[in-house]
């Protein structure tokens, strides 16, 4: 009997070692479905989410005459979701390591969905405004789940293809936002913004309570409560005081408030850094600072920064330029837009291709001087411009913006010690905030001002408009120039594979 019993244990039979291979085989390919599963149902969830950032620019003439508010109110609906984003989203990284991604998941769509329903049921303007803040809270925490999750579950020779998909979220969804907007409000009432997502978003959320498994081992952290109102204060004072400037610009906002609030907001940010620096050396930090130690981190972060200014810039200049200037109608500004989102997101899953097979430079460096070649052509726009000309512009720097986006995307996160990937993701979230709102305030300021010196002179109102469109655009070619300088010194990052076992 002890005889017959000793080989099926034997280490040399081949039946169990060909039964536990299978075994391991049927394992790993469970596991990495379940990670297909979450990364996309992640990207979904993402792509709805931050579509609503940008959808109510749109509708603000709308709003001003169902709700009887002036157009400084309804700019609030934008304004106070950008400063919502840019409270919350330094919290995250906190947030991502003291609770599962599954309860994560449930808070952002949850709060997303209730938002939603709020906003669309709102019988005024107070409560549309608290609506969007709720919506703002959710979109907040979905996107650095979505990019710490894939992180820790890619990986990196895989991480530009998926980062490529994370990038077609991040500004496609911004930039087709007033397409849809537009098409909507032809047809329906303004309500039907929320009444349209609010089914997708509850799906969504469903799906995440039965499917979305937890990818993380959460840590007892405790909260410092003083981290998260300097956070409050700096990023939401920052973000508040650049929103201004346009405003001071057009009249609607005093000089004392907005010095007042980038004051604060710069003061905030600065007591927030050294507590976080003093915090993280007993690993209790709000928002870890150590993944600026990679060189490589900071210079794409940097970098970051200064394509979100142009995105954001150009999204708000161009709708201006071609509604005031050249009288067209707000169905089709969103038309001619659409075809440059569309193609910065067709182009996102090549570009992560590519980055994963020739790395950052060979792509960040064309695709900087792209966007510069653009931004340079659009300071010779007029009254007389071809709106035709303005789509090809756009569709082109679209085109450049994809280059950048996803190996900048992958290689500053690629950077980060895996400990610190949620925090990497949340301070590459709040990058994307503050560089959005600098570069709307930086491109309607010098709009603003241009248009005002050049309309004594001018031979119209368009005219004066064109020629401070003109300059706004002068600014960010200028600042182009330095992020072709930096594009040289972005490197792929060290770990080619060996740093952690993604599968």
């Amino acid at each position: 009997m002890t005889e017959r019993a000793l080989p099926e244990v034997s280490t040399t039979d081949s039946g169990p070692v060909a039964s536990t291979d299978q075994h391991h085989t049927d394992a790993e390919a469970l596991h990495g479905a379940r990670n297909s599963r979450v990364i996309w149902l992640l990207l979904a969830a993402a792509f709805v989410v931050i579509l609503n950032e940008t959808i109510m620019g749109v509708a603000i003439p709308h709003l001003v005459t169902d709700l009887g508010i002036t157009i400084s109110e309804a700019q609030w609906l934008t304004t106070a979701f950008m400063l919502t984003m840019a409270v919350v989203i330094p919290i995250t990284g906190f947030l991502l390591q003291r609770f599962s991604t599954r309860a994560v998941f449930i808070a952002a769509m949850g709060l997303f969905s209730t938002g939603t329903l709020i906003s669309a049921l709102a019988p005024g303007f107070e409560m549309l405004l608290g609506g969007r803040v709720v919506q703002a809270t959710g979109t907040a925490i979905m996107m650095p789940l979505l990019m710490t999750t894939l992180m820790e579950l890619v990986a990196p020779s895989d991480r530009g293809r998926f980062m490529g998909r994370v990038s077609t979220v991040i500004s496609v969804a911004p930039a087709i936002g007033p397409t849809i907007s537009g098409l909507i409000l032809s047809f329906l009432s303004w309500r039907f913004m929320f009444w349209l997502v609010l089914p997708i978003a509850v799906v969504m959320l469903i799906i995440g309570i039965r499917r979305v498994e937890n990818v993380n081992t959460p840590k007892r952290l405790p909260l410092d409560v003083f981290s998260v109102v300097l956070s409050a204060i700096g990023f939401g004072g920052l973000v508040y005081g650049l929103s201004l400037i346009g405003g001071e610009a057009a009249g609607t906002a005093t000089p004392a408030q907005m010095w007042i609030s980038l004051g604060a907001g710069a003061l905030g940010i600065l007591a927030f850094v050294v507590r976080q620096l003093l915090l993280q050396r007993r690993d209790r930090a709000l928002l870890d600072l150590r993944p600026f130690k990679s060189g490589n981190f900071a210079v794409s972060i940097a970098l970051m920064t200064v394509m979100m200014a142009a995105l954001f810039g150009t999204i708000i200049l161009l709708p201006i330029y071609l509604q005031n200037v050249l009288h067209l109608e707000p169905i089709m500004t969103g038309l001619l837009l659409l075809p440059g989102g569309l193609v910065m997101g067709l182009l996102g899953p090549t570009v992560g291709r590519l980055y994963d097979r020739f790395g950052p430079r060979p792509l960040l460096v064309p695709g900087s001087i792209v966007v510069s070649g653009v931004l340079w052509g659009l300071t010779l726009v007029s009254e007389q411009t071809s709106p035709w000309l303005l789509l090809l512009a756009h569709v082109v720097l679209s085109a450049g913006l994809a280059f950048m986006f996803t190996p900048l995307f992958t290689t500053a996160l690629g950077s980060v010690e895996p400990r610190f990937y949620s925090h990497g993701s949340a301070i590459v979230g709040t990058v994307q905030q503050v560089g959005g709102a600098a570069g709307t305030a930086l491109f309607i300021t010098v709009m603003a001002a241009a248009s005002a010196a050049a309309a004594p002179t001018a031979s119209s109102a368009e005219a004066a408009q064109a020629a401070g469109i003109h300059t706004a655009f002068l600014v960010g070619a200028i600042l182009s120039l330095f992020a072709i300088v930096g594009s040289a010194f972005v490197r792929r990052p060290a770990d080619s594979g060996g740093e952690f076992i993604a599968h």
